[in-house]
């Protein structure tokens, strides 16, 4: 039974650090849209491929009334990636650490 904790345990881990480097991703993006970035810029190009498979389905789903004229998909991305890290992942955690 340790080597199905072992493995869920760290799925865990992998699942919250690909968490992290996602917020990271999305934070640097919605710093760097302050400043009109150059869109031929390489890291420009990476950040905007990277996120907005992820932003673009947010952004559809909210209202027209709702927008306020800023983007406002990051915060609730940011809100989801805490909400995953706070249950699934200690959930997966707690669930390896009862199986030992």
């Amino acid at each position: 039974m340790f080597i199905l904790a072992n493995f869920i345990e760290a799925a865990a881990q992998i699942f919250g650090v690909l968490l992290t480097i996602l917020y990271w991703l999305i934070l640097i993006r919605a710093l760097i849209s302050w400043v009109n970035p150059d869109p031929s810029n390489p890291i420009v190009q990476f950040l905007l491929k990277a996120t907005e498979p992820i932003l673009a389905p947010i952004r559809r789903l909210l209202p027209l009334d709702f927008r306020f004229g800023i983007d406002i998909s990051p915060i609730i991305i940011f809100l989801g990636i805490m909400f995953l890290r706070s249950f699934l992942v200690r959930t997966l955690l707690e669930i390896a650490a009862r199986m030992r």
